[in-house]
This record gives structure tokens, C-alpha cells and sequence, in this order.
């Protein structure tokens, strides 16, 4: 079954600059409709062209010549009506006269029709712009209608556009210098329902302005959790005393997702597929959005486009969205997430009064985070890093690999090592409990965890010290942890780091806080397979048991985990989101399987999710109970599941 952008939430957008003459609207009207050609191949459904287009932008007084604007306004049917051929939803800018008087307009067109007529409100009349020389603000008019030959068009600030295939894709139009203003209109349109903010501009080029622009987009789609579309005057406009650069921008909720390239005299365009489901998503959860009182009056008008088969995405979908993918962005974010860590423990251990610590070390990546992260508390707060009693607790399934760098570790580091086999005492267990020791069933496995964890805990009385958890939000999303064991702590540091983001956080350590053998323990505790370690190794003395065989690879959990928790997309979405990223390393049958094995191991271990210790948030995510996740432990996953069963 084809799925369209529609039914997948997803609107393909286009900024677009057509060459241009200035004052020549039948050039400028066939360079509109040979750009929109191109576009219909491209199956984008919403153009934006940029202000005044159809004349251009710099006709100074000739504003005032009644055949140009005769001009554009018999132009404005043409271009409805093959827009509507092409099935494009399209806005466009030209001057408009009504009630004696000029002003700066963009137009939608959809169906083949001139559905409405947003005037700008905004004028700029400082430094370079004249504006107020030609045009009145749309204040100046109160009339609802305007008349185009003998056909009544909406006219007005007040008017949205909403596509009837898809009601959450509402469209909201200001107009260049409208964006600048102290309180945009579009502001005011996001209240109203608008999703997609659209913005006919002619934005003259000076130096640094193209980096004000973007961050004023930016912030724009990110204050009002909505789409922004920004389409810019190019080069073909006068440069008598100004250049332009056909700066075209899509953003949305605070990312640039395209931009266009700039001073070309050529057509140019950007394209991206805007998520509709996404903003929707963002504004039920954000309750300021939400208390933003009565949204005043305002006409919608519908509108349909043509809604193709949506194969592949123009846009990036991250595989790691936890995780940069540029290397200088990840190590800021890893310097950012490794303060946030260092600096909740400090606080933690100032509250209590503790110079002393307790942490299980195994060699794996969670608990050498963990301890980096521990060593890094007691550097900031001065302490003696002796207070770090760091336990080796070997059993059944410990490698000379794991124990060997765990070791190695704590004493380059200068924390206080101990080695404690945990053999006798899970034997003695065993016995009391009347298991065989030979069986390697749930009970073989978690009998060790949980004589860890008493280890941990009673040394920490011992001292009088405070015991620091190493699970991860990997780990805590499919409950892969034993209850009332690894699960279990005074204080887990890791809570808010997902397991893809360890890996990269162990190896920014080893290379930006140390070096020499330090460095090399790290680069090869990287290095080592994901495991509890919890059966005997293999005839190698290698690791048998592998985490990610038995519950799915964290690449593709630590991905449904952002898009089902963060993004709250159903499964179906999930789906078509990994196959786009995923192709050619995962089947679908592969990523059925283990998205049916995440949403299952999710809502079954809600319950050690329910009474987690506390932990730091340091990032968008986390699975508190007493922050950003309630969930009832006894909810179902059958809804999921069986929306599952239908893409099989």
C-alpha cells in the first residue's frame, strides 16, 4: 500500500527564486510558471515565491504606473489556474490597488482559484526602504473583499489557508519586514492553528545579514512550534543602490532543514518535507503553547493540493538522533552532557556530606562512564579521589578483557580499588534456594546482579559512603536491568544517557580529559562487545553472552526510543522513519521484529522505571517517574502491537 504525504503527516515545501526583470511581468510571470513546472517533478505541494515577484520588488515610483500593476493583477488568474493544473498550492507577491489606495500583497492560489489576499502590515521606511512612499500598511484597510475582475477575493491579515486532505497543515502569510517587527503576525497566526508560516520577502544582502536572517527564522519557527518558509528577492533585482541575494530558507521548530543557494541570477530553489505530525506533537505537549487565550478572529479557508506517494524523505532523519554527526558538535555536546553529570553528583555529595563513594566497575562502558564521571564530582569539589572505592566483583561470566581494564582503569586513576569474587556467595544462594548452579536460566543470571548489588550497598554503610548507579536510558527503556540490582543505586548518573551516546562519551573522555595508558584502558573498553557478562565465557575465554543479540541492536533501540517517547510518533511512522535511514543495513522484517520487541519490552518494564533512584536529565528525553515519563506499570502494549501486526 502506496502511503502519501498526507497520510504520513509530511508536507513538501519550496522556497523558490525565479530570474528576474524588473518591471517586465510577462518575463517574470513565465520564469514563475517555468519554476513551478519544475517543482511539480519534484512533487512539492506548497511554493512560496518571493515579495512583489510578479513585478519585482526595486520598481520604485513606477509603482505608481497603472499598467504595471494592471499587469500583475491579470497575471495573478494565469498563474492560479496552472498552479491548480499542477496540482501546487503557490503564493506569490504583487502590488495590489483597492479603495484608493496600494498595497504590498502575497497571493494564494490553489485549485486554479485566487483564494485569498494577505496585505503587508509592516512598512519600512528607514535607511534604505521607502515603502511608505508607495504603499499603505494593511491597518489602513478594513474591507474583507477585494474584487478581481468580477470575482470577490478574501483580503485581509486575518485569513488562514487549511489543506482539507490534511487539517493540521494550516497556512499563515506575513510579509517580509513583518517578521522583523517587535510582535509578528505570524506569531499571532501560530495561536490561531497555523502550522506552516510563510514569508514573501525582498531582503536586501548586506554583510552579516544572512546569518541575522537565518537565526531570525530559526527563532521564529521555534517560538511558535511551527514551519517557516522564507523566500527572498534575488539578483535580478535593481542594484542601483542594493544588492539581492535570493536568500530562501525552510525551517521548522528552530532547524533549518533547506536553504538555497545565493546570488544567482538563475532560478533557484530549496525544498524540504515539513513534519506536520511533528508540530502537532510539539504543541499538544507544551502547555505554554496552549495557554494562549482567546486566538481572535480569523477566516480559514480550504484548500486542496495534490498529495503524491511519499517514497523517500527530503530531509534528515538522524540514525543516531542522541548523537551529532559532526565531530566538533559532538564533542561540545559531549563536554555539555559530562558537566551536567560531574556537577549533579557534586551537588548530590555536598548535600549529604560524602567524601566517600562506592561504584561497581566491570569493564563495560555504563559503569566506566560512570566512574569517569564519579572521578570528575571529586575534582570539582576537591576531594580526595581515595573516597572512590571502585569494587571488581568477578563471577561466572567475567573475562580476563573486562576485568583486566576495570582494574587497570581505578589504579591509573588513583581511586581505591577493591576485588571482591562474588563465586562463594551466589554458590551459597544457590544452595539455600535449591538451585543447581548448572542451569543458566533467569535465576542463574540475576542471582549474581542482585549479590552485587548487596555487596555494593553494605560496603557503602561500611564507609558511610553513597553508592553510584551505572544503568543507562537505554537500559531503563527495555527494563534490561534486574530489579532491586543494577536497577538499584543512591544515585545514578547515567539515567539521562542513552546507550549510544556512552560509547562517545567514554571515548571524548579518553581523548579530551586524558592520554598515554589511560587513554588506551578507555579506547579499549570502547572497543569491547555490550554484556552483562553473566554466563561463563566461551572455550577463548571470550565473552559468550552479547547484549545486543538477545535484546536487538541499540542503534535501532536508542532510535525507536526518540521517535516513540520524544516525538510520540505511532508505530507506523516509527517504521517508515527507520526504513529510510536504515536501508540496505537493516530488513523490514529486521526492524518489525525489533520495534515490536522495544514497544514490548517498554510498556511490560514500566515498573522499574516506576521507582528509579534519582538521576540528572541532560537532554530532551529521560524516563523519570518524578520528570518527563508517568506511565502506568500495568498499561497495555496491544494497540501498538497490533498496529504492528498490520504492517507485517
Amino acid at each position: 500500500m502506496n502511503q502519501t504525504f498526507a497520510s504520513l503527516g509530511y508536507l513538501r515545501l519550496a522556497v523558490a527564486t525565479p530570474a528576474l526583470r524588473v518591471a517586465d511581468v510577462a518575463f517574470n510571470v513565465e520564469e514563475i510558471l517555468r519554476v513551478l513546472e519544475a517543482l511539480r517533478d519534484e512533487d512539492v505541494q506548497l511554493a512560496v515565491f518571493p515579495e512583489l515577484c510578479l513585478t519585482g520588488y526595486t520598481c520604485g515610483d513606477l509603482f505608481y504606473q497603472d499598467l504595471l500593476l494592471e499587469a500583475a493583477a491579470a497575471a495573478l488568474p494565469r498563474i492560479a489556474a496552472r498552479s491548480g493544473e499542477l496540482g501546487l498550492a503557490v503564493v506569490v507577491g504583487l502590488p495590489l490597488r483597492h479603495q484608493g489606495a496600494l498595497f504590498n500583497c502575497a497571493a494564494f492560489l490553489a485549485e486554479g482559484r485566487i483564494l485569498g489576499l494577505v496585505p503587508k502590515t509592516f512598512l519600512p521606511n528607514t535607511n534604505e526602504f521607502y515603502e511608505e512612499r508607495w504603499f499603505a500598511s494593511a491597518r489602513e484597510c478594513r474591507a474583507p473583499e477585494v474584487l478581481l475582475g468580477a470575482v470577490p477575493v478574501p483580503f485581509g491579515t486575518d485569513l488562514l489557508f487549511r489543506r482539507r486532505q490534511r487539517p493540521d497543515c494550516v497556512v499563515g502569510i506575513e510579509i517580509c519586514e513583518d517578521l522583523w517587527a517587535v510582535q509578528p503576525p505570524s506569531s499571532a497566526m501560530a495561536l490561531a492553528g497555523a502550522t506552516v508560516l510563510v514569508n514573501p520577502s525582498a531582503s536586501p544582502e548586506i554583510l552579516g545579514k544572512q546569518a541575522y536572517r537565518r537565526a531570525l527564522v530559526q527563532s521564529q519557527a521555534a517560538r511558535c512550534l511551527a514551519a517557516y518558509a522564507y523566500a527572498s528577492a534575488g539578483p535580478g533585482e535593481s542594484s542601483t543602490d542594493l544588492v539581492y541575494s535570493g536568500h530562501g530558507l525552510i525551517a521548522e521548530n528552530g532547524q533549518v532543514l533547506a536553504e538555497s543557494e545565493r546570488f544567482c541570477f538563475e532560478a533557484r530553489w530549496a525544498i524540504s518535507d515539513v513534519d506536520l505530525l511533528r508540530l502537532s506533537q510539539e504543541r499538544l505537549r507544551n502547555n505554554s503553547f496552549r495557554a494562549k487565550g482567546p486566538p481572535g478572529a480569523w477566516r480559514c479557508i480550504d484548500f486542496t493540493c495534490a498529495d503524491p506517494p511519499l517514497t523517500k524523505l527530503r530531509r534528515e532523519i538522524p540514525a543516531q538522533p542522541f548523537v551529532p554527526s559532526g565531530e566538533e558538535e559532538r564533542s561540545e555536546r559531549c563536554r555539555e552532557i559530562f558537566a551536567l553529570q560531574t556537577t549533579a553528583l557534586a551537588k548530590r555529595l555536598l548535600h549529604t556530606g560524602s567524601s566517600r563513594v562506592v561504584i561497581g566497575i566491570s569493564g563495560g562502558l555504563d559503569s566506566t562512564l560512570a566512574l569517569l564521571v564519579t572521578v570528575g564530582a571529586f575534582d570539582k569539589l576537591g576531594l580526595a579521589r581515595e573516597g572512590i572505592h571502585a569494587l571488581t566483583l568477578p563471577g561466572f561470566g567475567t573475562t580476563t578483557r573486562t576485568r583486566g581494564n576495570a582494574e587497570q582503569l581505578a589504579e591509573l586513576l588513583g581511586v581505591s580499588l577493591r576485588v571482591i569474587s562474588i563465586d562463594a556467595a551466589v554458590h551459597q544462594h544457590f544452595a539455600d534456594i535449591g538451585h543447581d548452579g548448572l542451569t543458566h536460566d533467569i535465576t542463574f543470571e540475576n542471582a549474581q546482579a542482585r549479590e552485587r548489588t548487596q555487596i555494593l550497598m553494605d560496603v557503602a554503610n561500611q564507609i558511610g559512603g553513597l553508592v553510584i548507579g551505572t544503568g543507562d536510558l537505554s537500559e531503563l527503556a527495555l527494563g534490561w536491568c534486574t530489579y532491586n540490582a543494577d536497577h538499584m543505586s543512591m544515585y545514578g548518573v547515567n539515567a539521562g544517557v542513552p546507550k549510544t551516546l556512552v560509547r562517545y562519551l567514554v571515548e571524548w573522555c579518553a581523548h579530551a580529559r586524558f592520554s598515554g595508558a589511560a587513554a588506551a584502558v578507555l579506547e579499549d573498553i570502547c572497543a569491547t562487545p555490550v554484556s552483562p557478562e553473566l554466563l561463563p565465557p566461551d572455550a577463548n575465554g571470550d565473552i559468550r553472552q552479547k547484549t545486543e543479540e538477545q535484546v536487538g541492536p541499540y542503534l535501532l533501540h536508542d532510535f525507536f526510543l526518540f521517535q516513540a517517547v520524544r516525538m510520540q510518533f505511532p508505530p507506523r511512522r516509527i517504521l517508515f522513519l527507520a526504513e529510510q535511514v536504515f536501508a540496505g543495513q537493516f530488513s523490514r522484517p529486521e526492524l518489525l521484529k525489533w520495534l515490536r520487541n522495544f514497544y514490548r519490552r517498554f510498556f511490560s518494564q514500566q515498573f522499574k522505571r516506576s521507582c528509579l533512584p534519582d538521576g540528572p536529565k541532560v537532554g530532551s528525553l529521560a524516563l523519570s517517574p518524578r520528570g518527563d515519563w508517568r506511565m502506568p506499570s500495568d498499561a497495555s502494549a496491544a494497540l501498538w502491537l497490533a498496529e504492528l501486526d498490520g504492517l507485517e
